[in-house]
């Protein structure tokens, strides 16, 4: 089991946690009308535990001609300064991917510049927009209906304490 901290205050930002084998499929439902009215995806990771993502993840984004998902688990992104490019991430790989209920003590960042968002949530893409309690930025929440349903803690901004 492994507890995530905050590494600039060491407070507790996770409750216990068992760590998956591989990063998990995301769920094919994004987008989908659900039956409590919302078009969340369903969680990547389950209640309990977390996962790895090895690949590049989150900002700061990049120009490529191809056209990729910015980001696993997001959508395609055109670039707004070219005519025919895109968009992919060349964040931090190996981001912390957990359910967004295994770290409910993380503050929505008031910067709403880090809100930007789609039609129906975050979509991930303007940095990371949780805090730890002390201010701390730690993490990235993803909610949008055109994203995988997501929390991304920084590697190099959480400290795992194993039991």
């Amino acid at each position: 089991m492994t507890v995530f901290a905050c590494a600039a205050c060491g407070s507790a930002i996770t409750g216990p946690l068992t760590e998956l084998p591989e990063m998990p499929a995301r769920p094919g439902d994004r987008g989908h009308l659900r039956a409590d009215g919302s078009r969340r995806a369903t969680a990547t990771v389950p209640l309990g535990f977390f996962a790895l993502e090895p690949g590049p993840w989150g900002a700061p984004l990049v120009p490529s001609a191809e056209p990729h998902p910015v980001f696993p688990g997001g959508p395609c992104v055109g670039d707004p300064d070219s005519d025919d490019g895109f968009l992919v991430s060349a964040g931090t790989r190996n981001t912390v991917v957990l359910h967004p209920d295994d770290a409910r003590g993380l503050r929505q960042d008031p910067d709403l510049a880090r809100h930007c968002s789609g039609c129906c949530g975050l979509h991930g893409r303007a940095g990371m927009n949780r805090q730890c309690p002390c201010g701390a930025h730690v993490g990235t929440l993803v909610n949008d209906c055109n994203t995988a349903y997501e929390l991304h803690l920084e590697p190099s901004r959480v400290r795992p304490a194993t039991d």
